[in-house]
């Protein structure tokens, strides 16, 4: 799904406020990392994450293969963090409201 330009800004709005929970290091971009990532997109729908210093990935880089091994957008990439995207398929999550 593309988002609009409006829901990028609300997107980035609130990601702001968010800590990183998924963090790239040396092993770079496994599976497992994905799974977890993935995990926590059907639970909060919005995410920030980190890229270390040891990572071979930029954050632009780790943002873009995860959110196509997602199927998430790419909220926003700023020095090492990265926000994404993905309204989740769980009915007990509060969805977030796109303008």
């Amino acid at each position: 799904m593309a988002l609009l330009g409006k829901q990028v800004r609300q997107l980035r709005s609130m990601a702001h406020h968010l800590e990183p929970v998924i963090s790239i290091g040396k092993n770079n971009i496994t599976d497992a990392v994905v799974g977890e990532a993935s995990e926590l997109l059907e639970a909060r729908e919005l995410i920030k994450g980190t890229v270390q210093e040891m990572s071979d990935y930029t954050a632009r880089e780790a943002a873009n293969e995860l959110a196509d091994r997602l199927n998430a957008d790419v909220v926003q990439v700023i020095g090492r963090k990265f926000s994404l995207y993905r309204r989740s398929t769980r009915d007990d999550v509060e969805h977030i409201e796109l303008a």
